[in-house]
């Protein structure tokens, strides 16, 4: 299957090292223990404003890219369609559909579980979301502007976000997607209705906890969700992913 392929894939980029092709490579001021490695225990790191600084290459805890209930105590709430289509999904017989093996974008949260290093870049305004997998980016903005559900609205994969803070939680809040994004690689559907919130908590210096909640009324019958790991990459960086570049599985019968 071409989600197995690209998750190998992924993995071998992200075991790849990130510092051979650059010389006089400065060392970072993170925080450190007196054998000179990164203390991913070391406190938080803060802004100006006293408000956690996310910023950094962040990889998430493997697994959840194909199920994103992965060790959830209740099932998934579908409603009757939703499970149907997931049903066949999960069974293979679509896989080619997947938007991962036609190098689609892999939407919101996915993307954030997608076995590849991200990065966030953080500034007063705007959050942005820059991904090694298929060289995606997304933005939330910070600016006070509010989503307007416009049928003039071209619709989205990883939908129009904004971002708030909840105490030292950034809130994320996404709406306005296509209906074509597969929460997961098992198949988990969703649509135009879908509103993501995803609440990112950094818990110390290089550890940080992601909440998704999907609330989509037209595929599930209450909202759920899941809370996944992510761990700092030290002095990371991202490498170019070029999904297309090569691509061959989904020509295959």
């Amino acid at each position: 299957m071409k989600t197995i392929v690209q998750s190998l894939a992924i993995v071998i980029l992200v075991g790849a090292s990130v510092s051979a092709q650059w010389a006089n490579l400065p060392r970072s001021a993170a925080p450190r223990t007196p054998d000179g490695k990164v203390n991913l225990s070391a406190p938080v790191p803060r802004l100006p404003d006293g408000k956690p600084d996310l910023s950094g290459v962040w990889n998430p805890t493997r697994g959840y890219v194909r199920d994103l209930a992965k060790d959830l105590k209740d099932p998934v709430p579908f409603q009757p369609w939703a499970k149907a289509e997931y049903d066949i999904r999960a069974s293979g017989a679509k896989w080619k559909e997947e938007p991962d093996a036609n190098c689609l974008p892999q939407g919101v949260p996915k993307v954030l579980w997608a076995p590849a290093p991200w990065r966030i870049v953080q500034t007063p305004t705007i959050v942005f979301f820059v991904h090694e997998a298929f060289n995606l980016w997304w933005q939330a903005f910070m600016d006070g502007r509010q989503y307007n559900n416009s049928p003039d609205n071209a619709p989205t994969w990883h939908g129009y976000s904004t971002a708030k803070w909840d105490g030292d939680t950034l809130v994320v809040d996404s709406r306005g997607f296509n209906g074509r994004v597969w929460l997961d690689q098992l198949g988990k559907p969703s649509t135009e209705s879908l509103h993501v919130t995803t609440r990112f908590t950094r818990k110390d210096y290089g550890h940080m906890d992601i909440a998704a909640t999907i609330d989509d009324p037209k595929a599930y019958t209450k909202p759920w969700g899941n809370t996944v790991a992510a761990t700092l990459i030290p002095d990371g960086d991202l490498m170019e992913f070029i999904c297309l570049e090569n691509e061959k599985d989904t020509k295959r019968k």
